[in-house]
């Protein structure tokens, strides 16, 4: 199954691109918004939909600072997302909302500012510090089920899995 993001609600819909052969065009309605749009299939390089994203593969990513892997639990479509020194504001991507690591997804019990994984950098040159806290979630930042307080910063790991809302996120440090 492959989603395509609607160009007026952002929306996604799935199709299944294996009933359809290379250079075909599709015509789309959204189902939210009833906006009619078309796409070709194929190999094609496709430009991405936001300039201020850089949703990269898991092999490509050496990120000085290490990266996020998120599963949406409800779909399992996963992305890998890079991570900067300082707080990364990490939540569901919406149009209005300004944070520094969206998420592309339609769980709703995500926030739009959900939590903050701050990257604190080495100054020997070893691997960054990282450090977990909520940001006032509703359904608040799990840390491997355990539930983090308002006030709790963690310090989180290598492999440390996170879950805001339906999606688990995974933490991966650079390699030193």
């Amino acid at each position: 199954m492959k989603r395509i993001l609607c160009p007026k609600c952002e929306n996604y819909l799935s199709f299944d691109e294996t009933k359809y052969s290379d250079g075909q065009s599709l015509v789309f309605t959204c189902e939210h918004c009833g906006k009619q749009f078309s796409i070709r299939i194929g190999k094609s390089i496709v430009k991405v939909p936001r300039k201020e994203e850089e949703k990269l593969n898991e092999t490509a990513i050496q990120n000085e600072f290490g990266s996020i892997i998120v599963i949406e639990n409800v779909f399992g479509y996963k992305q890998v997302i890079p991570l900067a020194e300082g707080d990364n504001i990490i939540g569901r991507r919406c149009v209005g909302t300004v944070i520094n690591t969206p998420i592309e997804t339609g769980d709703m019990s995500m926030d739009r500012r959900h939590c903050i994984i701050n990257v604190k950098g080495n100054q020997q040159g070893g691997i960054p510090v990282f450090t977990l806290r909520d940001a006032n979630s509703l359904t608040g930042t799990f840390l491997m089920n355990e539930i983090l307080g308002e006030k709790d910063r963690i310090r989180i790991d290598d492999g440390a899995i996170i879950t805001i809302g339906a999606t688990t996120l995974i933490l991966r440090v650079p390699e030193r």
